[in-house]
């Protein structure tokens, strides 16, 4: 895809964003309307991993037009998963004019990393977190009463949880940004590990769409695992390229240690 130059007037910015939109809409609508077509196996893939929380209890389609609804919606779930390299390209590709000619390099590797990293957070959910979370929402139900499943309900918290461990698994490459580039010292990430920590617990409450305390809790453990693995690369990568010092160097430092190596 070709890239825009970095000084253009805002109309021409605001162009170069529409472009990209559209590329990404019609990739995804395109994508879907032939997903479409093979979306009852999908779902029968999406039920098998949580029918054991299910004892035995088949989903039900509440409305004429449920269907439909679901049908379309795991469509478009499974073309944004499979144009997630699509999509990341063209939100990276429209912020690379604005980065420096060494910084430009980063940018494929970095493509590549949020693509194997959003994959690997779905597959995470897919194997740990969906069994877990189900299966303590649905005994709370079964100790009540019957539970008529709705099929609409049960895929779209499966959707949310999947996009949103897919989301959450991007947390190394900007904890890793923002330490390398020293936009935030990794000084200050190490230090104020507790703020974070309070920080991800409150996080974890409000992205997980199903209100489970086990859901709740697994994702925490997967942000602090997944932030103690970026500060680690990060640590890493700063004092084999600078040296130990580094580690406490604010943006004006590194800036200031570009300038004299020039």
């Amino acid at each position: 895809m070709p890239i825009g130059p970095a000084r253009m007037p805002i109309m021409d910015h605001l162009g170069e964003l529409r472009r990209r939109l559209t590329i990404v809409v019609v990739s995804v609508i395109a994508c879907a309307l032939i997903v479409y077509f093979a979306t009852p196996t999908l779902i029968e893939l999406m039920i098998g991993q949580i029918e054991a929380a299910m004892r035995g209890a088949e989903l039900v389609v509440m409305s004429v037009l449920g269907g439909f609804t679901i049908r379309f919606k795991v469509a478009l779930f499974f073309s944004v998963i499979i144009c997630s390299p699509i999509i990341i390209w063209e939100v990276l590709a429209f912020f690379l004019p604005a980065l420096k000619p060494k910084e430009r390099r980063w940018v494929v590797p970095t493509v590549a990393a949020m693509v194997l990293l959003f994959f690997l957070g779905m597959v995470f959910c897919f194997f740990i977190i969906q069994p877990a979370a189900f299966g303590w929402l649905l005994d709370q139900s079964f100790e009540i009463g019957t539970i008529v499943p709705n099929a609409e309900d049960y895929l779209d918290i499966y959707m949310l949880l999947e996009i949103g461990f897919g989301i959450a698994f991007q947390l190394p490459l900007v904890i890793f940004y923002l330490s390398i580039i020293h936009l935030v010292p990794y000084r200050t990430f190490r230090s104020q590990w507790r703020v974070v920590y309070v920080g991800f617990m409150v996080l974890s409450a409000i992205v997980t769409p199903d209100a489970s305390p086990v859901t709740m809790i697994l994702m925490f453990a997967v942000l602090i695992f997944l932030y103690e693995a970026a500060l680690a690369v990060a640590r890493f990568v700063i004092v084999a390229r600078d040296g130990k010092e580094a580690l406490k160097w604010t943006r004006e430092d590194y800036e200031q240690h570009e300038f004299d190596k020039q």
